[in-house]
């Protein structure tokens, strides 16, 4: 059975939200690293906006793929260690 894009891109924005909530950037803002994490989190939520805008224009296509990709840099951000996240979350790949 096909996925039904209405209810994924409502999953994906919403993981994306519920990540953005839960991410807690790790090194100090003063770093270099803690700049790295300020790009990442800064590009989730862009990716964010720009999926709410293409759902609020009826492009649920591009919607989907602008939450994907978001949740991708801010999964990606857990991975490399510049967030912290709660251990009983499955919203991360850590």
């Amino acid at each position: 059975m096909p996925a039904d894009l209405e209810e994924k891109t409502d999953r994906y924005e919403r993981m994306l939200a519920d990540a953005l909530a839960v991410a807690e950037p790790r090194p100090p803002a003063d770093t270099a690293l803690g700049e790295a994490a300020a790009d990442v989190t800064e590009m989730a939520e862009s990716y964010l906006d720009d999926g709410r805008h293409f759902r609020d224009d009826g492009d649920p296509v591009n919607a989907l793929a602008s939450y994907s990709y978001g949740y991708g840099w801010l999964d990606a951000g857990v991975r490399l260690g510049l967030f912290a996240v709660p251990d009983n979350t499955e919203l991360f790949t850590t």
